[in-house]
């Protein structure tokens, strides 16, 4: 999702009071709220279904999953990723301990979130994966922290299974983008029924 920037700052407990009563959705960094403008289909449905996908996998289990409506703190910032999951039984609306995070790219939101966002995120100590999904092609880009504190990045592709080691889930890049007809995922089904 795009974001436009306000004109002042704030404070904080500003941003947090004016969180619980808005209609819409703001970020809040170094002072400046940012208004959360809406999606693209595609950028939905990818997000939906990755909340979906672990959703079922993590029921019965101690992690749990959120959709974009969850925040991210991390120091003074607040951010909403587009799927979480939380590991820890947090109170609140907000938190500082997600294992996955995953944001879907669009034109508007790719540079912020492949470099400042992930700066921020790879400073979270729970944090062990952060997924980027390209919603106008068929790309997933997964960073990993190894045991050596090291984010590691691997790209993956139609054909390709990802393994998120932190919650022991495997998943196919064709059932992520199984409901979005990109360009992509027309050759690939194309492909398929030949």
């Amino acid at each position: 999702m795009a974001l436009v920037e306000s004109q002042h700052t704030i404070s904080e407990q500003e941003y947090l009071d004016g969180e619980l009563i808005s209609d819409i959705k703001h970020e809040y960094i170094d002072g400046q709220v940012y208004a959360m403008a809406g999606a693209h289909r595609h950028h939905v449905l990818l997000a939906d279904t990755m909340s979906r996908k672990f959703g079922n996998h993590l029921e019965n289990k101690p992690c749990q999953p959120y959709s974009s409506d969850m925040k991210v703190k991390i120091g003074k910032n607040y951010f909403y990723p587009d799927v979480l999951v939380d590991c820890t039984d947090f109170e609140g609306y907000f938190t500082e301990t997600p294992t996955i995070i995953v944001e879907v790219l669009s034109n508007s939101t790719r540079q912020h979130d492949k470099t400042f966002k992930r700066d921020l995120y790879f400073s979270i100590p729970s944090l062990q994966e952060y997924v980027l999904i390209e919603q106008d092609i068929a790309e997933i880009e997964v960073w990993r922290r190894t045991d050596n504190n090291i984010w590691l990045q691997t790209a993956y592709y139609l054909g390709d299974e990802i393994h998120f080691a932190s919650i022991g889930f495997t998943i196919a890049v064709e059932d992520i983008y199984q409901r979005v007809k990109n360009a992509d995922m027309q050759t690939w089904l194309e492909k398929k029924q030949v």
